[in-house]
């Protein structure tokens, strides 16, 4: 014994003195841990090969453990801190030598290095972090977050407290969009805090609020932060339950379970949104309350207003309330009618497969009561009565090919049920219709009627729709009946962007609130997975930036503008054609759609590429990839250290000590609020690419191996993670903001101002705590 100490306990003290110690010494916080891994081994080792390092394990040998064994308690449950009064025996940290657990190690690193970082699904996955930096760096430099303060300070400076409500509204925004802590934080403490100090704003507020709000990139999707902790926890839930099934008896998690364990990226996205959500609310109601109690700190100031022409309250409440919601509401109505709904005929060859029971039944005894314990007996005799009529019907009967009669029949009976509006030309309606009310909001005293044409359109097209297009319409002949009001339309629409253009927050907010549409929706509503959609999201960034750089510079935006029709034109021609040419013999319509399509493509490459040609002539796009290529070489080489550093803890047997401690206690939620705890502790030293890479996959296998919902427990790691921004010494924001506050405002300033949002942090935690159907809701109402 060391000091007292199990070798063990000895081994884990001097990894993290070795890991602090790196991290403190100023070196790169990469290959500091790297580091770190490589000179607490051989601390360890050197420790152990002269014998003052012994683990104390137990006897497995002895007849008291046969006993307890034989008694009906599973081995991996026994544990020195379960039962304490084991006999033990002593043993070496490295049981069969350092170089033996050297060469063992060495090939364990390099297969989890090929398994997370180099080969399989994470690869792709991790891509997505590449494209959602180049994405919000792209949109940093395109000077978005100035437009943003400077309008969102127009309308909410007015209220008590509003500059302070307007920076927790552009620091979601930013979130949404960018995504980029940095930035955020840097950026607002440039533009704002001078702002908010010159009309007597505290110091404390102003800086809190900055430092908070610019840490919702964190936890508001596209979030780095879930992309990296989901493709990590996704392979411990899976892994974890696999193990918990085998614990119980069962072959499999699917069996035990009664469905997949997976976990993927783009359901803790929809999970995250509404926590991201709720703290941005908790932030701004603190800025709103501090006003209303301290208005001397926090005053009303009046910036200007973002509108051309004056409003009155009845016309606001009609056009930018009453409207919409009549139109949004009438559309759902009509969707629950099946006024509108999918007009597809697009039936099967083949029949379904027969439904199997809710539950496997034919399992074994052990597994049957772990089933019982898990599910209820209600569930289980349920799934027994189910499987007894799939047994007596003969079976689940498996897909086979339709006759023609019954081809012919299915495909009749979709044709009958089809709803009378297509689902596309109701969106199209719908989101137009709305374009052409916000205008007439803008702009009362402007003559309606190009308006009133636009709308006309768009109730020919729900006529032609009803009468003239059905199920078995061709896509063609769809479009040419279509042309005439659908061109009405655009008449209105064109007018009605001119109208908008002289509205400052919609013509600022717009085109960045289309681009988080866009791949957050695409995301959330399960169209595609995180990488394609930050693709899209970094692709969208570049024309944004460049839009604005030819703005800047009095040239015409054109070639962008018709690049963006050029990508809608590919998205409608794509949906309603069938464009697969190489496929048996494609009709003439197919044909002139591909070719449509095809020129689309390629005017909208021409458009991306012209777009990066215009932001390297100005100077942009050369340190956006700089920074871009910077950041996530740092991301990777911090997982690449975290492996090594992961490899020491494994090899003296550390992290299955630590799963051992966690395992002692019977309550889950107790296990689970000491790792929050833990976490949250770290996360005032460390940062959070270090608590995610070497902390997780150590606890990692305990709280995702239980009974709580991983969506639940993932978003609220992340959700923890965020406040290492936040706390001091380290916190990455405070650091960020001290750069570019002013010289009045001092560092006591920015500690004092973090902490109500730091105790806003930990509310929201609780909250989550006692209400997880914040969590899974979004994610429970999106099918995946």
């Amino acid at each position: 014994m060391f000091f007292g100490l199990d070798g063990v306990e000895v081994g884990l003290i001097i990894v993290f003195i070795c890991l602090f110690g790196g991290i403190l010494s100023g070196f790169p916080v990469a290959f500091a841990i790297a580091g770190a891994g490589v000179i607490s081994f051989g601390i360890i080792a050197a420790l152990d090969s002269a014998g003052l390092l012994i683990h104390q394990a137990i006897d497995t040998g002895s007849q008291v453990y046969r006993d307890l064994v034989n008694s009906g308690v599973k081995p991996d449950t026994i544990s020195v801190f379960r039962y304490p009064d084991l006999p033990r025996i002593e043993e070496a940290v490295f049981p069969r030598g350092w170089e033996d657990a050297m060469n063992r190690n060495v090939s364990f690193v390099v297969n989890r290095m090929n398994e997370r970082v180099l080969a399989g699904q994470s690869i792709e996955t991790l891509l997505a972090v590449l494209m959602f930096v180049l994405m919000g760096i792209t949109l940093e430099r395109s000077k978005i977050a100035n437009d943003l303060l400077t309008t969102m300070a127009r309308v909410f400076g007015p209220l008590p407290g509003g500059l302070a409500v307007s920076i927790v509204v552009v620091g979601a925004f930013l979130a949404a969009s960018t995504g980029i802590v940095g930035a955020t934080v840097v950026t607002m403490g440039l533009l704002a805090l001078p702002t908010m100090l010159r009309n007597n704003y505290s110091p404390e507020l102003s800086t809190g609020v900055i430092a908070a709000s610019g840490t919702l990139g964190q936890i508001i999707p596209p979030s780095i932060v879930i992309v990296l902790l989901g493709t990590l926890a996704g392979d411990l839930y899976s892994r974890a339950q696999e193990d918990r099934a085998k614990l119980e008896g069962c072959t499999d998690a699917l069996t035990y379970l009664g469905e997949p364990a997976v976990l993927s990226v783009g359901t803790l996205f929809q999970a995250a949104l509404l926590p991201g959500i709720m703290l941005a609310l908790l932030y701004a109601l603190y800025a709103f309350g501090y006003a209303l109690l301290n208005p001397d700190k926090a005053p009303a100031v009046e910036m200007g207003s973002t509108n051309g022409e004056p409003v009155t309250r009845g016309e606001a409440f009609t056009w930018f309330l009453g409207a919409p919601v009549l139109l949004i509401v009438g559309a759902i109505l009509l969707g629950n009618m099946n006024v509108i709904g999918d007009q597809s005929t697009t039936v099967s060859r083949f029949s379904d497969i027969g439904e199997g029971a809710s539950l496997r039944t034919n399992v074994g005894p052990e597994c049957q009561a772990s089933m019982i314990e898990l599910h209820g007996q209600e569930a289980w005799d349920t799934a027994v009565a189910e499987q007894a009529a799939i047994n007596d019907a003969g079976g689940v009967q498996a897909a086979r090919a339709l006759s023609e009669e019954e081809f012919a029949e299915a495909q009749a009976a979709k044709i009958a049920n089809a709803a009378p509006i297509g689902t596309g030309i109701a969106i199209i309606v719908v989101l137009t219709s709305l374009f052409l009310t916000t205008a007439r909001g803008v702009s009362p005293s402007t003559s309606p009627q190009p308006l009133i044409v636009g709308a006309v359109g768009a109730i020919l097209m729900l006529l032609v729709d009803i009468l003239l297009v059905g199920p078995g319409t061709s896509a063609g002949l769809a479009v040419v009946l279509m042309a005439l009001p659908f061109a009405a339309l655009m008449y209105g629409v064109v007018h009605a962007t001119k109208i908008c253009a002289q509205n400052e927050l919609i013509r600022v907010v717009f085109p960045p609130l289309v681009l988080i549409v866009a791949v957050l929706g695409s995301i959330l509503g399960g169209i595609t997975n995180p990488t394609p959609a930050a693709a899209l999201g970094a692709g969208g960034a570049i024309m944004l930036a460049a839009y604005r750089k030819l703005k800047d510079q009095d040239r015409t935006p054109k070639v962008i503008i018709w690049s963006t029709l050029a990508i809608i034109v590919c998205i409608l021609v794509g949906i309603n054609f069938d464009l697969r040419i190489n496929a048996g013999t494609p009709s003439f319509e197919s044909w002139v759609a591909f070719f449509v399509a095809y020129a689309a493509y390629l005017y909208a490459l021409f458009g991306l590429l012209f777009s990066c040609y215009v932001l390297y002539t100005s100077g942009v796009l050369s340190p956006v990839v700089r920074e871009t290529a910077k950041v996530t070489s740092m991301v990777f080489t911090i997982l690449i250290g975290s492996q090594l550093l992961n490899m020491v803890v494994i090899s003296f047997g550390g992290e299955h000590y630590i799963q051992q401690f966690l395992k002692s206690f019977d309550n889950e939620f107790t296990v689970f609020l000491i790792v929050m705890i833990v976490l949250f502790v770290l996360g005032f030293v460390l940062d959070f690419l270090e608590i995610i890479y070497i902390v997780i996959p150590i606890v990692g296998p305990v709280i995702y191996g239980g009974s709580f919902d991983p969506k639940w427990v993932t978003i609220m790691i992340a959700v923890n993670l965020q406040t290492s921004f936040l706390t001091p010494p380290f916190g990455f924001a405070l650091f960020y903001l001290r750069g570019v506050a002013p010289k009045e405002v001092t560092t006591g300033h920015i500690y004092r101002g973090i902490i109500p949002f730091v105790l806003i942090q930990v509310a929201g935690l609780a909250l989550l705590w006692w209400v997880p159907g914040i969590v899974t809701l979004v994610p429970d109402l999106i099918p995946n």
